[in-house]
C-alpha cells in the first residue's frame, strides 16, 4: 500500500512539473487568450447584472440593486408585454421571418458550394467565389438604399422598366406581402456567398480516395454528389442547423431598419425594432429588459431541444 501511495504522490508531482513547464513553453499562447477574455467579461458577462431590470421598476436615479421589485412579483413586465398588441404582432414577424430565412436561405450556401465544387475551371471557380462574397461586405444601409433604387413604385429602376414595357409598376416595398419576399431575397443574396466558406471547406476535407473509388465503380457527377459529398457535409449542416435554430427569436435590428417603413408595418416590425421603438424611444426600460429576457431564453431553449433532437438521432451536434 506505501509503495502505490509513493507511485501516485510522484505520478502528481510529475504532473505539476509538466504543467509548469507547459505554461513556461507557451505562455504567449495564453497571453493572446487574455484580450479576449476581458472583452467577453466586460461586454459580455458584467452587463449580465443589469438583467434584472426586467424584474424591477426602473429608476435613473437609483442602482439597479437598490430598485425596487416590480408587482407581481417581479413579473409585471411580462404580463404588460404579453397583453400589448405591438409585442405579440413583432413576436409573430420576428417567427415568421426567421423561419422563412431559414427554409429559403440556409440551403442556399449549401447548394452554392456543391454547384461551386463541380466546376472544373479554376480561375472561374475563383471569380464566382469572388463576386459571391462581396454582398457580405456590404451593410444592411447600403443594401436598403440599393432596395430602394430598384424596386420603388415609382422612381424604382425596375418599376420603371415594367412601365416601359407596357405593364403596371408593382408595389415590392410599399405591401406586405411583396416586401417580404423581398426582405428574405436580399437576406439570400447578402449571406449565401460568405455562409458557403464553411461548406466548402468541409468538402475539402473529404478524402478523394472515396471519389477515384466512385469513379472507378462507374458513378456520375451527380451519385458522387449525392452519396459522397453530401453525406461528408452532413456532420457541418446538423451544426449550424442547429446554430440557426437559436437565432429564430433573435435577429439583428440593422435589417428590418433599414428595410421596413410605414406602409409594411404590420409585417416588418419584429422584436429588435419594437425594443428600439418603445424601450429606447419609449424610455419603457424595464418592459424591453423583460422582453430581451424571454427572447434570449426561448433561444437557448431552441438550441437545447435542437442539440439533443441530434443526438437522439445519432448525429454529433454540438456537444
Amino acid at each position: 500500500m506505501a509503495g502505490k501511495e509513493k507511485k501516485v504522490k510522484l505520478q502528481g508531482a510529475v504532473r505539476k512539473v509538466d504543467k509548469k513547464v507547459y505554461l513556461k513553453r507557451y505562455w504567449q499562447l495564453y497571453a493572446l487568450l487574455a484580450l479576449p477574455l476581458i472583452y467577453l467579461l466586460v461586454f459580455k458577462y458584467i452587463p449580465m447584472i443589469y438583467v434584472q431590470i426586467a424584474f424591477k421598476k426602473y429608476m435613473l436615479n437609483k442602482s439597479v440593486w437598490a430598485m425596487p421589485l416590480a408587482k407581481k412579483n417581479g413579473f409585471e413586465y411580462y404580463i404588460k408585454a404579453f397583453n400589448d398588441r405591438d409585442f405579440i404582432n413583432a413576436l409573430r414577424n420576428t417567427l415568421l421571418l426567421n423561419l422563412k430565412d431559414l427554409i429559403f436561405g440556409f440551403p442556399a450556401p449549401i447548394i452554392f458550394a456543391l454547384i461551386l465544387n463541380e466546376l472544373p475551371f479554376k480561375g472561374f471557380k475563383k471569380v464566382v467565389q469572388t463576386i459571391a462574397y462581396m454582398p457580405h461586405f456590404l451593410s444592411w444601409v447600403i443594401i436598403g438604399s440599393l432596395s430602394l433604387q430598384l424596386f420603388a413604385q415609382n422612381t424604382g429602376m425596375v418599376n420603371m422598366l415594367i412601365k416601359n414595357l407596357g405593364g403596371e409598376s408593382i408595389p415590392f416595398i410599399a405591401e406586405s406581402s411583396h416586401w417580404v419576399r423581398n426582405y428574405i431575397g436580399w437576406g439570400i443574396w447578402q449571406s449565401f456567398g460568405w455562409n458557403s466558406i464553411v461548406y466548402l471547406a468541409a468538402i475539402a476535407g473529404i478524402s478523394p480516395d472515396l471519389y477515384e473509388a466512385a469513379s472507378m465503380d462507374g458513378a456520375g457527377r451527380f451519385q458522387k454528389m449525392w452519396h459522397i459529398t453530401l453525406p461528408g457535409l452532413k456532420p457541418t449542416i446538423v451544426v449550424l442547423l442547429i446554430m440557426n435554430l437559436g437565432y429564430i427569436m433573435g435577429g439583428g435590428m440593422e435589417r428590418p431598419m433599414a428595410m421596413y417603413n410605414n406602409l409594411v408595418m404590420d409585417k416588418a416590425d419584429v422584436i429588435a425594432t419594437y425594443v428600439y421603438r418603445v424601450g429606447i424611444k419609449g424610455l419603457q426600460f424595464s418592459l424591453t429588459t423583460a422582453v430581451g429576457l424571454f427572447q434570449s431564453v426561448i433561444g437557448v431553449i431552441l438550441i437545447l431541444g435542437a442539440n439533443f433532437i441530434s443526438r437522439k438521432l445519432g448525429e454529433r451536434g454540438i456537444w
